[in-house]
């Protein structure tokens, strides 16, 4: 990357009027351009203030016809994948961008866990964009454009192949800016995958993760909220009664009154309350976990009715819906005295007082969904991830629906993918951050470079029961091989006791802890994944349509 041939396209606001900037000097501003060891940094001085409609850096790039780009999904569910120069983003419908632009689903939420109300999804061939980071493969060596601090602001990678270069953008939505701000610290690096991805890290600070591959159970993909305390003890005898080793065992969803009232159990559930069950899960020899979305609340609960000052505010001053999930949902603001009181009082007695060891911490996004107190949303998911790690201390932290680089090495566990659905079938006419199988699959294989960098990578759950699911189980079980070839987070969500004894080998199978060092993985062809890599030394390949989940020969 030569920095004498970066050029600048910025559109911005300054004492009510539209300027355009195409140079490090401009009328109200400057900017301090350096590369040093490989990293482009950019500062701005602001002589009046000004507010960035557009900030862009672009910077010519060749690529070969036989590369593949990849391109980071804004948040832990967001479609990440791999195209060739040629290709064409298209998991978000034309249909769908209607949708949730123009008619009532924007009232209701359904599109805020992604980026498409403040950012333009690319409708022509050659064009893809990512969050944070993205790189350009030529065979095993890439070519890393990732950023080293998203507190600046978001970062946005564009690979334009019609037009020959990458496009670095910067996502300062509504902030005004004054005097002298850091604006980007991007690093440019070139080498082995691996080894790349090694460096990366290592200049954003992160040093590699030690947390543990762990195996264990969740409650959500069986049962979702309908548990109850008979439920649970149930399926933890069931676990404990295998040969397979489980690790740890996690409540989700349907423990509480209501979303935002944490520590209130539904006594019908659970009426001897959520202690009970931590010390059941230790008494068994697993760790505890529970879920928990620590910025959200509904209406009809508890703490938006007492404190509706807590909650995120539009520019009208009223509560802003920040999720379409539960029948709409409000996010707290983390820069609220009151509310950061609470949510820290929620996991001191969570961890402290129930005694959970694991927290699994979902809808994270909800935090960002607007820039507030003339924050970018970078600056402020930022401050939440920080926020959060305080609250927990040295507790392990599962997260969920986070925009990914603030949330490197602040959380042990994350999920890289969006949820799996009990069937495998390409859906559709969905959001890009959906419930689906095929987007899991394809986020579980091409975000594989975070795991034991950012965190242990969450894959999702694998299932092998035959009950509530709607796929062969030779589907189930290729399932379950992606998440152990690629994932450090094995949880399954089924009622063990109910498994024959081909299922409880593939169980066994699938926890076993095994040597494996991958090798390549790739679309070979339209939909067609070929995954090779050693298993305890041994070459194995995986050939199969991600759409369907057909094995390929």
């Amino acid at each position: 990357m030569n920095i004498q041939e970066v050029k600048y396209d910025i559109k911005y606001k300054c004492g009510g009027k539209i300027y355009y900037c195409r140079d490090k000097e401009c009328k109200h501003f400057s900017l301090d351009t350096v590369m040093e060891d490989g990293v482009l940094k950019v500062d701005l001085k602001a002589k009046e203030k000004v507010t960035f409609l557009r900030f862009d850096i672009k910077v010519p790039h060749t690529y070969l016809p036989d590369d593949k780009i990849f391109v980071n999904g804004y948040q832990s569910w967001t479609d990440s994948m791999e195209y060739t120069p040629d290709g064409q983003m298209k998991e978000l419908t034309r249909l769908m961008e209607f949708l949730v632009k123009r008619t009532i689903l924007k009232q209701v939420g359904l599109h805020k866990s992604g980026d498409v109300l403040f950012w333009k999804y690319p409708r022509r061939k050659g064009l893809f964009y990512g969050w944070s980071y993205g790189y350009v493969r030529h065979g095993g060596e890439v070519e890393i454009f990732g950023s080293l601090n998203e507190r600046y602001g978001y970062t946005v990678v564009t690979f334009d192949t019609a037009n020959s270069e990458v496009i670095i953008s910067k996502e300062l939505q509504d902030v005004v800016y004054f005097g002298d701000n850091k604006l980007l610290e991007l690093a440019y690096i070139r080498g082995e995958y691996d080894s790349a991805f090694d460096e990366y890290f290592a200049k954003i600070g992160i040093k590699p993760c030690e947390t543990p591959k762990r195996c264990g159970y969740t409650s959500w993909y069986n049962y979702y909220n309908r548990i109850s305390d008979e439920i649970i003890n149930r399926d933890l005898k069931s676990i404990a009664d295998q040969d397979a080793k489980f690790h740890c065992f996690q409540i989700d969803d349907g423990y509480q009154e209501s979303i935002g009232d944490w520590l209130t159990t539904d006594k019908n559930k659970f009426p001897d309350g959520m202690k009970v069950i931590a010390d059941a899960i230790h008494a068994n020899g697993m760790i505890a976990g529970l879920w928990l979305a620590p910025f959200a609340a509904v209406k009809k609960s508890k703490l938006f009715k007492e404190h509706p000052d807590w909650f995120i505010k539009d520019k009208n001053g009223k509560p802003y819906n920040t999720g379409a999930n539960w029948g709409g949902f409000y996010s707290l603001d983390i820069y609220n005295e009151g509310a950061r009181k609470y949510i820290k009082h929620v996991f001191d007695v969570v961890l402290n007082e129930w005694g959970y060891d694991l927290v699994k911490l979902d809808f994270l996004y909800g935090a960002c969904v607007l820039p507030i107190h003339n924050k970018t949303r970078g600056e402020v998911m930022c401050d939440a991830m920080d926020f959060i790690r305080e609250c927990c201390g040295d507790k392990l932290i599962l997260g969920c629906g986070v925009p990914m680089m603030p949330a490197f090495g602040k959380v042990d566990y994350c999920r890289i993918g969006a949820d799996v659905e009990l069937s495998w079938k390409n859906i559709k006419n969905k959001t890009r951050e959906d419930v689906s199988t095929p987007h899991t699959i394809c986020n579980t294989i091409f975000r594989r470079h975070l795991d034991g960098r950012a965190w242990r990578n969450d894959p999702d759950v694998f299932m092998l029961r035959d009950n509530n699911m709607f796929m062969p189980l030779e589907k189930r079980k290729l399932i379950a091989k992606i998440n152990s070839t690629f994932g450090s987070l094995l949880f399954i969500s089924d009622d063990v006791s109910l498994y024959d004894e081909e299922k409880k080998q593939a169980l066994k199978e699938t926890f076993a802890q095994k040597d494996i060092k991958i090798i390549s993985a790739e679309f070979v062809e339209n939909d067609i994944m070929r995954a090779e890599f050693e298993e305890d030394g041994k070459m194995v390949v995986l050939k199969f349509n991600v759409r369907n989940g057909d094995v390929v020969q």
